[in-house]
């Protein structure tokens, strides 16, 4: 049975060695994420959320940005 390889969703190239980076604080790299939404530009808003414009399968995903290189 073929073993499913989780890929860094930073690096792509990368197979995920769960390092934690992606969970770290774009203005702050001592900080992990806290969702204060500095990041979208959405931290006066008195609400948190984002919009979603499409909801793509993982592996259609991949193959369209893989095709791009």
């Amino acid at each position: 049975m073929e073993e499913k390889v989780k890929h860094c969703i930073i690096v792509e190239e990368n197979i995920c060695d769960n390092c934690g980076f992606c969970n770290m604080c774009e203005y702050d790299s001592t900080k992990v994420c806290d969702n204060c939404m500095k990041c979208l530009g959405l931290e006066d808003n008195d609400y948190r959320g984002i919009l979603i414009d499409s909801i793509e399968e993982y592996n259609s995903f991949r193959s369209k940005t893989n095709k791009k290189e």
